[in-house]
């Protein structure tokens, strides 16, 4: 798939925090690239099931959370206008950890001091 078929050029500009940049139909749809700060969601605006993210780390691995709330764990998002995603985000690997909030298109990061005070649910990583 051609990255810039489903996502305008304007969005590829570094100058916007995180949004959702395009809605594709189907997991297997999401671009390989994505622009800095840019989700996609799969499903619908109404009916969103997923949403699709580089993590904001940037190593390089891609989040995928779970938006179906007929299925647990579930993550709410905004659909129009800064992006933001409840609960939390924590992806765990032998070498790092990534524990964040997305809030008005900002990402706030939780120390390991946080960590007593948040419910933390895993997403699902995809291989990339």
């Amino acid at each position: 798939m051609d990255d810039l078929t489903k996502i305008p050029l304007w969005e590829w500009l570094p100058i916007f925090g995180w949004r959702i940049v395009a809605v594709v139909d189907a997991a297997d749809n999401v671009p390989q690239r994505l622009p800095r700060n840019g989700a996609v969601l799969v499903g619908s605006p109404t009916r969103p099931k997923w949403i699709a993210f580089d993590c904001p780390c940037r190593r390089g691995h891609r989040i995928l959370l779970n938006t179906d709330k007929g299925r647990f764990p579930y993550w709410t998002t905004t659909v129009q206008g800064p992006l933001t995603i409840s609960p939390s985000i924590a992806c765990d690997d032998p070498v790092w950890r990534c524990h964040y909030l997305v809030r008005n298109g900002r990402v706030r990061w939780i120390h390991e001091r946080d960590q007593a005070s948040s419910s933390v649910y895993q997403p699902k990583r995809s291989g990339r």
